[in-house]
């Protein structure tokens, strides 16, 4: 499954690789691409091991916020 989230709060690669790296750690996140200037993180997972709901809590957990 492909997945893209709108995350506000990101300004930088520190920004970019907290975000990245929180989501890598997740079962079932198989690769994850993070866009800075349009605040867009696309996400390739497995939909039987990760939710929506629980990829936005890690995002939340390294403070930022995730839209929608």
């Amino acid at each position: 499954m492909q997945l893209t989230l709108e995350v506000n709060g990101m300004t930088c690669d520190h920004c970019e690789k907290a975000v990245k790296g929180a989501l890598k750690e997740l079962e079932g996140v198989h690769g994850v691409e993070v866009d800075i200037d349009s605040g867009k993180v696309d996400v390739t997972y497995d939909e039987a091991y990760v939710t929506k709901s629980l990829m936005k809590e890690t995002i939340e957990a390294q403070g930022y916020e995730p839209v929608g």
